[in-house]
């Protein structure tokens, strides 16, 4: 019953895509926002974003809040509006050299981000520079969805790539990548409860530290990359400077000092863009909200 439940969602997800990919990119990201943007603040979910909000910029009145949840909700709407057209959506990059260095290079190597804008374009964007992304992700929970949004993936990269599900198994399968010479990519932005407390625009939170920890155990290069909207299916990837690894002999400690400088990173790219990134999740302890 189950497995036809599945069947069931994915052929409805499968129609939906395909009357998604008769619109023009900019089409589909219009309406994907206008029906985000009247649907999504009536939701419990919205909520949580103006607790995150409180917890993150105490100074924001509430017209404020508002507005960075309306834009929430735009940006999520256009981004899953605009998976269907990843191949023919437009970017620009800032910083092409260091995807170029990787590419010179060789890996291993570890891009992080967070679900900021349209994080969906940074794979393909690095593949079109020269660099094969696999990927680390929150499978779906229907396996043939889950499929086909893998499809999607690879088609807007134009190769087949490795795809590593959260778990026991794809981090296996992750660092074998590594170990093999791979370049790597993962979201660093979500509440994980068996991470280290880092903190995040001034209050401790859960983080996940396996991109800290692989950089240096494999001593490779740890580069931040964010995603900025420019406009309806118009992206702009900016790829910085890997960050320098500390290596003080006190490996927990370089483990934790190098985390808390990616969320440094994910606390100024979302600062300059509030509305860009996903304040729907619990990102903080529940004692934080309190």
């Amino acid at each position: 019953m189950r497995d036809l439940q599945f069947r069931l969602e994915a052929a409805v997800l499968w129609l939906a895509l395909r009357l998604v990919r008769l619109l023009s990119p900019v089409a589909a990201s219009n309406l994907g926002a206008a029906i985000a943007r009247a649907l999504g603040p009536l939701l419990p979910v919205s909520r949580v974003a103006e607790a995150n909000l409180r917890l993150a910029f105490p100074g924001m009145d509430a017209a404020g809040r508002t507005a960075v949840v309306r834009g929430v909700w735009d940006n999520l709407g256009r981004t899953v509006a605009e998976i269907p057209h990843l191949p023919r959506l437009r970017w620009e990059v800032v910083g092409a050299e260091h995807i170029a260095a990787v590419r010179r290079e060789g890996g291993p190597a570890l891009f992080f981000s967070g679900h900021i804008a349209n994080w969906e374009v940074l794979t393909p964007a690095a593949a079109a520079n020269g660099v094969l992304l696999a990927g680390v992700y929150r499978a779906a929970t229907n396996p043939y969805a889950d499929r086909l949004i893998n499809a999607l993936r690879r088609e807007a990269i134009g190769a087949e790539t490795k795809m590593f599900p959260k778990g026991a198994e794809g981090a296996r399968g992750a660092l074998a990548h590594l170990r093999s010479g791979g370049v790597l990519a993962m979201l660093v932005d979500q509440k994980m409860n068996d991470g280290i407390a880092a903190p995040f625009f001034g209050h401790p939170a859960m983080t996940p530290s396996a991109g800290a920890a692989l950089a240096l155990r494999f001593g490779c290069k740890l580069i931040p990359a964010h995603v900025e909207r420019l406009g309806p299916a118009r992206l702009r990837i900016v790829v910085e400077a890997p960050l320098p690894l500390p290596h003080t002999g006190d490996r927990a400690a370089d483990v934790a000092s190098l985390t808390a400088a990616m969320n440094a990173c994910l606390e100024t790219w979302i600062r300059a863009r509030p509305a860009e990134w996903l304040w729907l999740h619990r990102r903080w302890p529940k004692d934080v909200y309190t």
